[in-house]
């Protein structure tokens, strides 16, 4: 018998963001180095209010990977499934943010550790002894990872776990956006939640109405969760072909980095209840998911980073009631 003492296992990449921090007495540009990484900042979103997480990755044996481990340790997370590569170097990231806090990026990944986890060295147990698994693509980009990344989310279908599945499309990483979707699209067959962009909507379905997008995108997704986050304008959400939007809330922006992963982070905390049995989940219930998740997503806009931006739950109560 499996004892299930995991809410939450995630696989993919975890790096180094170089976050803007001012200029430094000589009008030179200052980056700071924080933790990063979909999949991680998933899990510490989660683990901050109050919920259990382990990730399943690889990082270099190097200052940075250190660095990174014992972030996910700190945070609570278990990372007995973190591997160090002793040839590549852990993956670093610099942030570039506009007037507005909006981001773009720019990778150091030839080859990064994070591409480097093959399925041989991925924790099964890990997997089985969580109720859910989350996976995004940016480990999918290359091999060996993405087999790993493919093959986990398979083991964890047969396995019954509740699977969440965030495309985080970074077209910079691939060596073309038809190799990108094409793959992406492999991904889908796994999840019971997909949580998209509203640009990964359009990439995907080519439809620029969120309406049309959603039902273009149940021909190919079959899962029970649609979630479409809108940045500033909160969140598209469906299920079983019913659809709405819920505003997000209003707080002082400053970085945005990591706000898709802190909403998707709240959203998993709110549903633990269903993991393993999604379709006893009421619409009612997924929308006062989807409130809980912008609050957290909300808040972490207003402070630097993405894992040092994740709220408490404390925080997160105050600002839906």
């Amino acid at each position: 018998m499996v004892i299930h003492v995991l809410d939450l296992a995630a696989i993919g990449e975890l790096l180094i963001d170089f976050t803007p921090s001012g200029v430094s007495n000589q009008g030179n540009p200052l980056f700071e180095c924080n933790p990063g990484g979909a999949p991680a900042n998933v899990l510490v979103a989660l683990t901050r209010l109050g919920g259990t997480g382990a990730f399943i990755g690889k990082v270099g044996s190097d200052t940075f990977g250190r660095f990174l481990a014992d972030t996910l340790k700190s945070n609570g997370i278990n990372n007995k499934g973190l591997r160090f590569d002793q040839e590549v170097n852990t993956t670093l990231a610099f942030v570039h943010l506009s007037s507005t806090g909006d981001r773009s990026f720019s990778f150091y990944r030839d080859p990064g550790a994070d591409m480097m986890l093959s399925f041989e060295e991925v924790d099964r147990d890990i997997i089985k002894e969580a109720e859910a698994f989350h996976f995004g693509s940016v480990s999918m980009t290359h091999e060996p990872s993405r087999t790993a990344t493919l093959e986990s989310a398979r083991l964890a279908r047969q396995l019954g776990k509740t699977i969440s599945y965030d495309p985080n499309l970074r077209p910079a990483l691939w060596s073309s956006l038809e190799e990108a979707r094409d793959v992406i699209v492999k991904g889908l067959e796994y999840a019971d939640i997909l949580k998209i962009s509203e640009e990964e909507l359009v990439f995907l379905t080519g439809e620029t109405d969120l309406k049309k997008g959603a039902e273009r995108l149940a021909d190919i997704y079959r899962g029970r969760i649609l979630l479409v986050t809108l940045g500033p304008d909160g969140c598209f959400y469906g299920m079983d072909g019913r659809f709405d939007r819920l505003p997000t809330y209003d707080v002082k922006t400053i970085d945005t980095t990591g706000a898709g992963d802190a909403f998707l982070g709240g959203f998993l905390y709110r549903i633990r209840p269903y993991f393993g049995r999604l379709q006893d989940l009421t619409f009612e219930e997924l929308r006062g998911a989807v409130d809980f998740a912008n609050a957290v997503g909300s808040l972490a806009t207003t402070r630097k980073g993405a894992i040092p931006a994740m709220p408490g739950l404390n925080e997160v109560m105050e600002l839906v009631e």
